[in-house]
């Protein structure tokens, strides 16, 4: 491979798969923009690094989160950056948040949720359905288990893309884009710190109060280790939801053809989301340190070089995927590598699974058709996450 990719270049962010497959044909690990990176991109490489977390640990996935300037990030602080065995002792805390039993007591609000806002979806003419449907609706669920005033909600997504994408693709000279970001990180700390402090004197039955009501250890959690909880329930709750949600109306309004078969037969709408997944998989890398000198695929990576999993290219390779370019509906075998493998496997799946086949189900009892509009849409453009930033669609009727 004689170029050397940026993975922030517009081309790239837009379609990034052909760039993925020549590094997978001719560099597998090999050092690209920006900042020197060391790109992993085939499935059995990917799956190395996320299985061993002794070898490529996430600290470095906290400071990329949190540059000097920022100063502090309550996301860098997470269960996300963090190794065994303090990433053990809080991922526990909310590992049954998201088990089935709670997911079975959450159908029906979420169900709820997703019906309405597509009910106030207008038919015949063209919309951008990213702010009116693929947003709304995981803000409007998590807001709900945070026990965000909906006044306030409006406010999540933005600050979970600010905790995110808004520091990683900032660059040295951008100082107006640092100011938002600052900002952004306090209001987070400020208005959760009054809400954490509301639970204290009042609980209900929502998220804080059973993180307030928590004794990892017998001891109580810190308000930092509780606002970072908030932080990581943010970005993974709505960030990841709000692009496979995008993606698979994309997918439908490109596809008529998917759109009739799930009409046809919905208990397709499982096999679906998972192949809206691998084909477009909302978190397309993730960020590890090399904690000592080691060979992968033949490559010498050196130590403390900070190591990119590329899930989008592993979700693509060729030697895993017969025809991986290609929306198979019914692909046999099972890769939820989307989602991150390991310890660091995302906790939200079930929920992000369930707010994508709820809001295909509406769709499908509201609309006969979706139609890619005039305008040509655009793609979200962060190094980590990828996804439609807008999405013009006109809905039919039945």
């Amino acid at each position: 491979m004689n170029v050397r990719y940026d993975l922030l270049s517009p081309e790239l962010k837009s379609t990034p798969y052909p760039a993925y497959a020549d590094m997978r044909r001719n560099a597998p690990v090999c050092v690209v923009d920006p900042g020197g990176l060391w790109a992993v991109s085939r499935y059995d490489d990917v799956m190395f690094v996320l299985k061993h977390p002794q070898l490529f640990s996430s600290r470095g996935f906290g400071m990329a989160t949190n540059p000097e300037w920022l100063g502090g990030n309550p996301f860098a602080e997470s269960m996300l950056a963090m190794d065994p065995p303090e990433h053990g002792r809080l991922r526990g805390l909310v590992q049954g948040m998201f088990g089935s039993a709670a997911m079975v007591r959450l159908e029906p609000r979420v169900r709820e949720v997703t019906s309405r806002v597509v009910a106030q979806l207008p038919l015949g003419r063209t919309l951008d359905v990213m702010p009116s449907l693929a947003m709304s609706i995981p803000v409007e669920v998590m807001g709900e288990l945070l026990g965000v005033e909906p006044a306030m909600r409006p406010h999540l997504r933005r600050w979970a893309d600010l905790m995110t994408g808004g520091v990683t693709t900032v660059r040295p000279d951008e100082h107006e884009r640092k100011r938002i970001a600052r900002e952004a990180v306090a209001e987070v700390r400020g208005y959760f710190g009054e809400l954490l402090a509301a639970r204290r004197r009042h609980p209900g039955e929502d998220v804080l109060s059973q993180l307030l009501a928590a004794r990892p250890q017998g001891e109580a959690l810190t308000r930092d280790e509780l606002l970072a909880f908030v932080a990581v329930l943010l970005v993974g709750g709505i960030e990841s939801t709000v692009h496979l949600l995008g993606s698979s109306v994309h997918l439908l309004s490109k596809h008529p053809e998917l759109l009739g078969q799930l009409h046809a037969d919905r208990a397709l709408l499982p096999a679906f989301i998972d192949e809206v997944l691998r084909i477009e998989p909302p978190a397309q890398a993730v960020l590890r340190t090399a904690t000592q000198e080691l060979y992968l695929s033949g490559v010498r990576i050196p130590k403390n070089a900070p190591v990119l999993a590329l899930l989008g290219s592993a979700c693509r390779d060729e030697n895993v995927f017969p025809e991986p370019n290609r929306f198979i509906l019914q692909r046999p075998g099972t890769h939820q590598l989307p989602f991150g493998h390991g310890i660091h496997f995302c906790l939200g799946m079930p929920l992000a699974r369930m707010e994508g086949r709820l809001m295909l189900e509406a769709l499908l009892d509201r609309c006969g058709g979706l139609e890619s509009g005039a305008e040509p849409m655009s793609w979200h453009r962060t190094l980590v996450v990828r996804g439609p930033a807008t999405l013009p669609v006109t809905l039919r009727t039945v």
